[in-house]
Parts: structure tokens; C-alpha cells; sequence
């Protein structure tokens, strides 16, 4: 008996679009700024991938994983399935802390870390990993010297 095979075609689908007046990520505040409006007064954690182009320029923006009140599964293949259909040269991570404290915990530094390890298998260099919290607090895992070497 012979096995049928699905003959397939990926592609992305825009959804909507946000204006983002600094064109290019240069610093982690510039980072936080984008994905603020998305994560800062959420009632559970949201887990997001912005993909960038060479220049730093964000072309995508991807909610991989919405979760519970402090918690959220997410894995490399889910972050990385946008990032190489958008064609990425690198991926910023962001996600909230619905408490408001934006320390990371243990979790989100070894999360990174493997997140970091699949990106740089796939020639995606993961550039930074932003927790958002309350009241425009936010911390950087590149400007706390936290992201993997």
C-alpha cells in the first residue's frame, strides 16, 4: 500500500502593522519601547520573537506563547519557525512578568541560554531577551551582561 505525501508551500501571513518611528533597534531601551504595548498590562505572561533584518530593523513581530499568570511554555522550534520564515538575521525575546517585577528568574536565564544555542545552530543570533514589568520597568538580559556568549 502506498503512502500519500502532502505537497506543501509556507508562507507568512501579516496580520496588522505598527508604526515604529526609531526604524532601527540600537539599544535595549529601543527594544522595550516596541514591544511595551504588547506585554505591559497583560494578565498572564506572553511570550514574543521580533525578528530583525541586518540593519536591525524590526520586520516581524510574533506572540509565540500566551500562558498563565506566571508561566509560559515555549520552545526553540516555535521561535524559530517565524524567525526563518522572515527571513531573520537575528531575534530579540520578549515577555512580561504580569507581577510587575521584570528581575528574570531561573527559568527565563536557561531558557535563553538554549534559545541562544538553537540560533546560533541556525545562523540566528539571539540579540537580547527583554522582561517587561510594570510602570516602564523592563530589564535587558544584553544590558545585565545575562545573554549567553
Amino acid at each position: 500500500m502506498k503512502k500519500r505525501v502532502n505537497i506543501v508551500s509556507l508562507r507568512m501571513v501579516k496580520e496588522a502593522s505598527v508604526s515604529y518611528a526609531a526604524r532601527r533597534i540600537k539599544r535595549p531601551e529601543d527594544a522595550a519601547d516596541l514591544v511595551r504595548d504588547f506585554l505591559e498590562d497583560a494578565d498572564r505572561e506572553h511570550f514574543l520573537v521580533v525578528c530583525v533584518n541586518t540593519k536591525h530593523e524590526p520586520t516581524a513581530i510574533h506572540t509565540v506563547s500566551v500562558g498563565t499568570l506566571n508561566r509560559t511554555q515555549v520552545h526553540p522550534r516555535e521561535i524559530f519557525k517565524t524567525a526563518i520564515l522572515a527571513n531573520s538575521c537575528g531575534i530579540i525575546l520578549a515577555h512580561n512578568h504580569p507581577s510587575g517585577d521584570p528581575d528574570p528568574s531561573s527559568e527565563d536565564k536557561t531558557l535563553t541560554e538554549s534559545i541562544a544555542k538553537a540560533g546560533e545552530i541556525l545562523g540566528i543570533k539571539v540579540l537580547d531577551h527583554i522582561v517587561v514589568g510594570s510602570q516602564g520597568r523592563f530589564t535587558s538580559f544584553l544590558r545585565e551582561h545575562l545573554m549567553p556568549l
